[in-house]
């Protein structure tokens, strides 16, 4: 019993309700029972007294009266009425045995076997008892009593059948989501119907849909990142086996060294893919996670991202740097942030000729803060700027390939982070400007 109130909130609800009832229908039939005795027993008192009251005028001082006849004796009600000498001129019951009382008022006398409630009172000389038997007085008391209490006796069992009524019925939008949870499939993360339910139970099923959410999007970011994986790295284990019979059939040693050239440039970018794809994987986990926001320093950021480039940049004698950086904080996560801007550098890097340049720049505009990477490379035709957010699309430059998942990661955390990518002509090196916006907000999107 213990087990199954505290396990079913329906089961606990009715089990102290209807014994909330039953603890009051009972202590108001006792209430009202010991009430009505009460009252039953002062109207049997006024009752005797009016009776008495209606004898002080009917019987003469010295008119000597009998009873009545012995088989119309009731000894429920008796009459006795005495002169002042202590003669008795009248007795409704001649076996009634009911003492001359001296004291005036009501009074319990035993006589016959039982309890007499005997009113007294002297008037013109005379003295008139009324006498009530009190276990008629109860009988009487008593059913009077119960036809009061009868109502209430009746009426509890409908309270209770109503309180059922109302808590199966309050609880079967609870039921209905339960329902709806337990015949789902494995793989069905769609939304639970929030239609109907109680402000109290709302709450928990929207927090619930959001679970349903956070762990969809997971699902889909391991199904892409299986997707995507094993049809990019399709190509680059394919070339690298080419590379590898290649050098095997090199009939020379300068064959063989520029095989071998050919098969570490190829390591290497299988490499770059591998690990852009893993970076790519984890963003995509910590935003199905919904990491909370911090105060992330964008000039900090920038230094960070910066001294990861430096080998790549220095070895092709680019010249690498911060133009122009305000003091600027947004709500993010720092690591995220430092991967959309070590992207957008090595990207720069990637696409800049020997010699250039490339400069990072964080502005405020109002309330608002711009984070610009620009480079002195070829720039980007107008009609690609928005493909090249795409994963997997590689633009049409020959002199850098890449696996085409630096802008795409790049577009991803911004959207994380409710910000906007722009992809311009740069208007101080020439080539192209990236351009990524926070918007004024206390957190990102998607953050929190």
């Amino acid at each position: 019993m213990m087990r199954a109130l505290t396990g079913s909130l329906r089961a606990r609800l009715l089990w102290f309700l209807l014994a909330a009832i039953v603890l009051a229908a009972g202590a108001q039939a006792v209430v009202a029972y010991r009430t009505v005795l009460r009252e039953a027993d002062d109207i049997f008192d006024y009752h005797m007294q009016q009776m008495a009251l209606s004898l002080r005028a009917g019987l003469p001082p010295s008119a000597a009266v009998g009873g009545i006849g012995s088989g119309e004796q009731n000894f429920e009600f008796v009459v006795q009425v005495w002169t002042a000498d202590g003669v008795r001129i009248f007795e409704s019951a001649e076996q009634a045995a009911l003492p001359q009382l001296a004291v005036l008022g009501f009074a319990d006398v035993r006589a016959r076997g039982t309890t007499y409630r005997v009113f007294s009172m002297q008037t013109s000389g005379l003295v008139i008892q009324v006498a009530q038997d009190m276990a008629a007085r109860r009988n009487m008391a008593g059913a009077l009593a119960l036809r009061t209490v009868a109502p209430v006796a009746l009426m509890a069992p409908l309270l209770m059948l109503v309180v059922w009524w109302v808590v199966s019925l309050s609880l079967a939008p609870v039921s209905r989501v339960r329902k709806q949870v337990a015949s789902r499939q494995a793989d069905d993360l769609s939304a639970v119907s929030e239609e109907g339910l109680p402000d109290e139970v709302r709450p928990l099923v929207q927090e619930l849909n959001l679970l349903f959410d956070r762990v969809r999007r997971a699902f889909d970011a391991q199904k892409h990142f299986v997707a995507d994986a094993a049809h990019e790295l399709r190509s680059p284990l394919a070339a690298l086996k080419l590379q590898v019979q290649g050098l095997q059939r090199a009939p020379d040693a300068a064959a063989r060294e520029v095989a071998v050239s050919r098969l570490v440039a190829g390591i290497d970018r299988a490499t770059r893919l591998v690990e852009q794809m893993l970076a790519l994987a984890r963003h995509e986990a910590s935003m199905a996670a919904g990491a909370k926001p911090e105060a992330v320093d964008l000039a900090e950021v920038a230094r960070l991202a910066i001294s990861d480039a430096i080998a790549a940049a220095q070895a092709r004698r680019i010249d690498i740097g911060v133009s122009h950086a305000d003091a600027a904080v947004v709500h993010g996560q720092p690591e995220a942030l430092r991967m959309l801007l070590r992207n957008l550098i090595d990207n720069a890097v990637k696409y800049t000729p020997e010699e250039g340049r490339v400069d990072v720049g964080i502005a405020k505009l109002g309330e608002a803060v711009a984070l610009t990477v620009d480079d002195s490379g070829p720039g980007l035709p107008e009609e690609e700027r928005e493909r090249v957010l795409d994963r997997f699309y590689r633009s049409g430059e020959p002199q850098a390939p890449g696996s085409g998942l630096g802008l795409a990661i790049v577009k991803s955390i911004a959207d994380l982070h409710g910000a906007t990518v722009a992809l311009e002509t740069s208007p101080s090196l020439g080539g192209l400007r990236v351009r990524v916006v926070f918007a004024p907000s206390p957190s990102g999107k998607g953050l929190g």
